[in-house]
């Protein structure tokens, strides 16, 4: 079995929705959970900057995981977008099967 990954994605708030379904589409994930509202603080040319942002909590596959860092820095309206991907170590099986065979279908 591939090993699964957890990639967090910042994102202006209310864009969020359609980078998610863009990478569920284009199946480099399959799921993505959108968290409105987030609250960010963050060190930003110079000085402290907060931003209302919508947080995505994306599954994966660890051959996915390149191809979707590029298609966000492609697409992202930041200049540096916020990409983290964190492998899984453990998992409902079942769950993490059904992420390999939906990514690996596209």
């Amino acid at each position: 079995m591939e090993r699964v990954y957890v990639v967090f994605i910042t994102a202006p708030r209310g864009k969020g929705e359609e980078l998610a379904s863009k990478l569920v589409e284009s199946r480099l994930a399959a799921c993505v959970n959108v968290v409105n509202g987030v609250r960010s603080v963050y060190w930003w040319k110079g000085r402290v900057e907060r931003d209302e942002e919508d947080l995505l909590v994306v599954k994966t596959v660890e051959s996915k995981v390149e191809e979707l860092i590029r298609y966000v820095k492609e697409v992202h309206p930041y200049e540096v977008p916020e990409v983290i991907a964190v492998p899984v170590e453990k998992g409902l099986r079942e769950y993490l099967a059904w992420v390999e065979e939906v990514t690996k279908t596209g």
